[in-house]
């Protein structure tokens, strides 16, 4: 490109009073003999109300036009159009207005070209922004999630980007890049081949339906699996009969959406049914919300926990070690979403009552019987830290008292625990209710995620970070001794406790039950 005149002057004005800066510019308009354009002046004087973000953008194109190039425009509007795949709204960009204003470009003064210059490069930020860190902040929407703010600096990008004539890199580049987020954005055009049919609500006559059950409801519920493609018939005929097909089919439907798999329709699978293609489209668009939110970057070793799903995986190198059935938080007593590095493993650990717990379990049932203390193993212990009896506890002063667990396979975080910075006091922990591990729903825990079989995923991890030091048998002795240790990390795993409640796996459409029922207002939030 060849500029003919290009001139910036700044100016420090000083008064007595206060350090004043004034920018001069040059209003002389530039030819772009190359692409057989011009490039109008932007008067810094009309960037006075915008962000600094926009005035550095301008300060690097020397207060000229940006998008003076058809190609960067059409890059630009293009990106807004689609940006209803990432699950965004087009019409918060401005497509409508810039649309028009595009259309009647060469009628247009050049003070309004200018004007339009400006829309376009606030709308750039906007998307851009949006694309790479979420529309919506999750720290203004909730007090239990805890995840690294994302920054990014536009304008280094947008300076080559303009002159080479690529914006549609920019968007490509900024996007997540993990393969949960690429799925979604596939389960929104998969959701789509779906036929736009509006069902009526499928009412049971029974609290479960079985095998066998002849009921006038089932042909509904044939219908609906059959728009799911769950379900295959033969011929145009729903008969009333639960056959074995259906039987079939309904399981099939069930594993979609994280439901027991025994064919009983009761009420999980009948809400399921009677979920409408357009509830799981806000769904989707809730989740790719969601994943802008966490890192780009995972990192090369993690633990990630999605609680919806109630599992835990050990990735390393893109590559899963390991996966391990979960227990989480309650609605009342959340998992919180947070990022973090594992700091060690405390085998044979003891366990410290937290507050919520003695206020809302222990002293209630310790109150009523002081057995409740040897019972389940616990030292008490004033604030002095002298040990008293359960006949010397005051219930009326139960906070002032460190309630203790002595460590051992009952103790309530088991025989180990994964402990990672965080302002929740939450860990990853083992649990002496090891049977919660065989039921579907397991929003059971009081905050903390307790994790199926982690001494093998202890194993996975140690032997992994230093195999001459650690090995099975070394590990079993530590928890034979029944003695507290603690075992710190050298390599770096990074911790992530998500929430996401769809998915794409081998083609076919995943949903999660919304545990924390955070879904539905999320997408309002984001039409709003």
């Amino acid at each position: 490109m060849k500029i003919i005149t290009l001139l910036l002057s700044i100016f420090l004005f000083i008064s007595c009073k206060k350090e004043e800066k004034v920018i001069a510019f040059d209003n002389t308009i530039i030819k772009d003999t190359v692409h057989n354009v011009i490039i109008r002046p932007i008067d810094p004087e009309l960037l006075t109300d915008k962000s600094d973000s926009m005035k550095l953008y301008y300060q690097k194109f020397n207060f000229h036009e940006i998008w003076y190039l058809d190609t960067n425009r059409k890059d630009l509007i293009d990106a807004i159009k689609s940006c209803y795949l990432e699950g965004l709204n087009p019409m918060d960009y401005s497509l409508e207005f810039i649309e028009n204003l595009e259309k009647k470009r060469k009628e247009l003064s050049d003070k309004d070209i200018v004007k339009y210059d400006i829309l376009l490069t606030e709308s750039f930020e906007k998307l851009a922004l949006h694309l790479y860190k979420g529309k919506l902040n999750p720290k203004e929407l909730y007090n239990d999630w805890d995840l690294q703010p994302k920054n990014i600096a536009l304008s280094p990008l947008l300076l080559p980007a303009i002159t080479d004539e690529k914006v549609a890199s920019i968007f490509n580049t900024i996007k997540p890049n993990h393969l949960v987020y690429q799925l979604l954005k596939k389960s929104l055009l998969e959701l789509e081949k779906f036929p736009n049919i509006t069902f009526s609500k499928i009412v049971a006559s029974k609290d479960k339906i079985q095998v066998n059950d002849t009921l006038a409801e089932i042909v509904k519920i044939k219908k609906r699996l059959s728009y799911w493609n769950d379900f295959k018939n033969r011929d145009s005929v729903f008969t009333w009969t639960y056959d074995t097909i259906t039987f079939k089919a309904v399981k099939r439907f069930q594993k979609r959406h994280g439901l027991l798999e025994d064919g009983i329709i009761g009420r999980g699978t009948l809400s399921a049914l009677n979920t409408t293609k357009n509830e799981r489209r806000e769904q989707i668009v809730a989740n790719l919300e969601r994943w802008r939110w966490y890192p780009n970057d995972l990192g090369r070793q993690y633990l990630i926990a999605n609680l919806p799903e109630y599992m835990l995986n050990y990735v390393v190198d893109n590559d899963t070690i390991a996966s391990h059935r979960i227990v989480v938080g309650t609605i009342k007593r959340k998992t919180p979403i947070l990022t973090s590095k594992l700091s060690n493993f405390v085998f044979n650990p003891t366990w410290t009552i937290p507050p919520t717990i003695i206020k809302e379990d222990l002293t209630p049932s310790a109150s009523k019987n002081r057995n409740y203390f040897p019972s389940r193993r616990l030292t008490i212990y004033d604030n002095k830290g002298k040990e008293i009896s359960p006949y010397e506890w005051n219930p009326a002063r139960a906070n002032s008292y460190r309630y203790v667990q002595k460590p051992g396979y009952n103790n309530s975080l088991g025989l180990v625990k994964f402990n990672f910075p965080n302002g929740h006091l939450v860990y990853l922990h083992d649990t002496n209710h090891r049977d919660y591990f065989v039921r579907n729903n397991r929003a059971l825990s009081s905050g903390c995620v307790r994790v199926e079989n982690p001494l093998v995923l202890v194993k996975h991890i140690l032997v992994k970070e230093n195999e001459k030091k650690w090995n099975t048998s070394e590990i079993d002795s530590i928890i034979k001794r029944e003695k507290t240790k603690t075992v710190s990390m050298k390599d770096t795993v990074n911790i992530y406790i998500f929430y996401w409640t769809s998915w794409l796996e081998n083609d076919q459409l995943q949903f999660r039950p919304d545990i924390y029922e955070l879904d539905k207002a999320l997408f309002q939030k984001l039409r709003n």
